[in-house]
């Protein structure tokens, strides 16, 4: 339970971190773009591993069935 409560305050944070992120480059528009671009690419990144991870059945049998 307590493990659940981290894990979602620390998502609200890295959200809410992230979108004032976001805001700020707006807010800086003309030289904000670059870390616009750079934010999507970072963006983009994620989602392209993440995907990558869920599809992959050798990652989930290693994480089921192997030791460390």
């Amino acid at each position: 339970m307590v493990e659940k409560l981290g894990y979602a305050l620390l998502i609200i944070v890295a959200v809410v971190w992230l979108l004032g992120m976001l805001a700020g480059m707006f807010i800086a528009w003309p030289y904000g773009i670059v870390g616009l671009i750079a934010f999507v690419g970072i963006g983009l990144l994620f989602i392209k591993v993440l995907r990558e991870r869920l599809a992959s059945k050798e990652d989930s049998h290693y994480s089921k069935n192997v030791e460390r």
